[in-house]
């Protein structure tokens, strides 16, 4: 490996201060670059936003490229959804004209940092919140997550065609309505194509959203492995392990 490879794959894959900071950086970017994505579809496509696209869009491959650069196996890795996503949002900042609105997708990128066992880990440690509602919040990014990336299907297939669709905001208005089957019928998508579209909006969007509430209804665990049977969730006040009964000593915040 070369030093620069060895650099990355530290930045990517370590577990030193700067390498968590690099990884919440990268978060913080893929959260900037869809809110720019947004804010941009209400824009006209002056000098300025498309100068904007390709800086992105430079910034995106870059990331591309090191992670393909560290990774093991690269053929597995070229088969993921989130590559292609990373794909498709590099044509669409690099050629608008070939991939407009695929830049939408760059969302996925946050559903596969928040997998990422360092970064998840980190958050653990950091964020007593996040520690306490792990299963609340990534129940919530996937469905966000699901209808940012259907908000962009409906957005890169109607915009052109359908009068009702001229910006990301009037797609995710289609997107949220259909899948709580609220249906107001003010905006429909046109052809077959946009029939299936919302098919798989509505299948897929509830099945989602049941999943969050399951997790909001649940009793409340606490996430903390057993030393002897390695059981993850216990009930706050567990002495001991419901599975092995080996005493726990889960920490806790003390009393006020």
């Amino acid at each position: 490996m070369t030093p620069l490879t060895i650099r990355l794959k530290e930045l990517y894959e370590g577990d030193t201060e700067r390498a968590h900071r690099f990884r919440y950086g990268l978060l913080a970017f893929d959260l900037a670059t869809l809110l720019f994505i947004v804010a941009s579809s209400f824009m006209p496509r002056v000098p300025l936003v498309e100068g904007l696209d390709v800086v992105l869009g430079a910034v995106v491959l870059a990331d591309f490229t090191s992670r393909l650069a560290i990774s093991q196996q690269r053929w597995r890795e070229l088969l993921r959804p989130t590559t292609w996503a990373d794909i498709a949002a590099i044509i669409s900042f690099l050629a608008p004209i070939v991939g407009e609105g695929a830049g939408f997708l760059r969302i996925m990128r946050t559903l596969r940092l928040l997998r990422t066992y360092q970064l998840l880990d980190r958050l653990r440690r950091d964020s007593i919140f996040f520690c306490r509602n792990e299963e609340v919040i990534i129940a919530l990014v996937n469905l966000v997550v699901f209808i940012f990336v259907m908000t962009s299907i409906v957005y890169a297939t109607q915009h052109r065609s359908n009068p009702n669709i001229s910006n990301y905001v009037d797609a995710l208005y289609f997107t949220v309505t259909s899948l709580t089957t609220t249906g107001y019928g003010d905006v429909t998508l046109q052809g077959t194509g946009g029939r299936l579209i919302s098919v798989v909006v509505m299948i897929c969007g509830v099945t989602l959203f049941l999943r969050l509430a399951q997790v909001l209804f649940r009793p409340a665990k606490v996430r903390f492995p057993c030393p002897t049977c390695g059981l993850q969730r216990h009930e706050p006040d567990a002495v001991h392990c419901k599975a092995c009964g080996t005493t726990l000593n889960i920490p806790d915040e003390g009393a006020d």
